[in-house]
This record gives C-alpha cells, sequence and structure tokens, in this order.
C-alpha cells in the first residue's frame, strides 16, 4: 500500500477509524452516530499524541504521550455513509481547510493485549491547526491520554 497523500487519496480506501472522545462506546455520539454502523469495535492506542480538554469533547494533537481510545471497523456497504456522518461531526471539512475544526488524517494505532499484532493504519481526527496552537499554549491537558465521561476543565 502506497503512503497516504494529505486529501486521503485511494491508498485510504476504507481504513478504519480511531476515536477518543464522544464517539467512545457509552458515551453519546457512539449510539447517535456508530450504532449500526460497525462491523467491529476494540481499544486501541494512539502514540505520539496528546488529548486536551475542549467544550464537553477533547482534542488530540501530535505529541510526546498516548492517547486511549477505540479503533472501528465500518459495517458492509455502510463506510461512505460512516465517513461523512463523521466528518460532519468533527467539523472537517476538507484538508487544511481554513475552518477545520479537526484534520482528518492517517496515523498508525496500536492494538493493545495478546494477539494485537502491529500497527495498524486508520483514520483520525486531530485538532486543526489553529485549535492546536490554542491548546499548546492555553489548553487542560488529559492526564493519561483518557476520556472520562463528565469531566470537568478542573478534574
Amino acid at each position: 500500500m502506497t503512503t497516504p497523500g494529505p486529501s486521503g487519496g485511494p491508498a485510504d480506501a476504507e481504513l478504519p477509524f480511531f476515536v477518543y472522545g464522544t464517539l467512545l462506546p457509552g458515551e453519546p455520539n457512539h449510539d447517535l452516530f456508530l450504532r449500526g454502523r460497525t462491523a467491529g469495535e476494540r481499544p486501541a492506542v494512539l502514540p505520539r499524541a496528546l488529548l486536551y480538554d475542549g467544550p464537553g469533547y477533547p482534542y488530540a494533537i501530535e505529541g510526546h504521550g498516548r492517547v486511549h481510545g477505540t479503533l472501528l471497523v465500518a459495517a458492509p456497504g455502510v463506510y461512505g455513509e460512516l465517513l461523512g456522518l463523521l466528518d460532519h461531526l468533527e467539523e472537517f471539512l476538507g484538508p487544511g481547510h481554513p475552518r477545520n475544526l479537526y484534520e482528518r488524517v492517517v496515523r498508525e494505532v496500536e492494538l493493545p493485549g495478546a494477539g494485537g499484532g502491529g500497527p495498524v493504519r486508520a483514520w483520525v481526527y486531530l485538532a486543526a491547526t489553529a485549535v492546536t496552537r490554542s491548546l499548546r499554549t492555553g489548553g487542560v491537558l488529559i492526564p493519561e491520554g483518557r476520556w472520562i465521561t463528565g469531566r470537568t476543565p478542573s478534574d
């Protein structure tokens, strides 16, 4: 497989998704956006990333840490629908768009535990450039890279 371009070309067809916030199992957006649209979900870790608190949802950015989440595989026949729903939810308008809240990028995630295998390439929504700058200067880092329901900025 070739290395993807920033536009997510054909080499990235039907990659799984790595989620780490309100799309996690048990979180409100999991049922709204993912129910009936996934064929598999398993714990995963995004290396070389940090997790920051946001207004009711987290942001992952590049950094020297690990973000814990879930790797999702789209159910047969719904990949395009799921991709569109997640792009809309994450306010991703296209690679490098100035109004993006998140950028959808390809990253390698790790599957912990026995039989986890090697790294898996997946779509990840990372904070867009302007959001990342703001987080690095005044954001609240989430300890250990784990999103917790009901987190408040003072937690």
